[in-house]
């Protein structure tokens, strides 16, 4: 039921709008150039005063690295994939293939943090 009311509704205010840039247009068309670059020149300044601000957010730098970071692990990733697309074409056994991947991945270090283990939480009771 909206939808029937509200198409024409914004037909008309699009089709006035439209009548009247050509009517400014035709009244004074220095003018309307003007308005067109003041308004330009305005909308210019409010972006770059924006992007300033987000520039020096430090959330921003935090983002700028993790950026970074992914990039350096993406190329690592396509530089890997290069290599096993070159080994396959090689001459060799699977065996000789399967020993050099075992032999180029790093060990994980993983370490243990020791929390309140033997502590039990205090909950309400119900």
């Amino acid at each position: 039921m909206k939808n029937r009311i509200s198409v024409p509704l914004v037909g008309s205010v699009i089709v006035l709008g439209i009548i009247g840039i050509i009517g400014a247009f035709i009244g004074d068309p220095i003018g309307f150039l003007k308005n067109i670059v003041v308004f330009a020149l305005v909308g210019a300044a409010i972006y770059f005063v924006f992007r300033l601000i987000r520039r020096s957010n430090p959330r921003n730098k935090e983002q700028q690295a993790f950026i970074k970071a992914a990039k350096k692990s993406k190329k690592r990733l396509q530089t890997k994939g290069v290599d096993q697309s070159t080994k396959s074409t090689s001459f060799g056994s699977l065996t000789s293939l399967k020993k050099s991947k075992m032999k180029k991945k790093s060990p994980v270090h993983l370490t243990v943090i020791d929390g309140k283990k033997g502590k039990k939480k205090n909950r309400a009771s119900l």
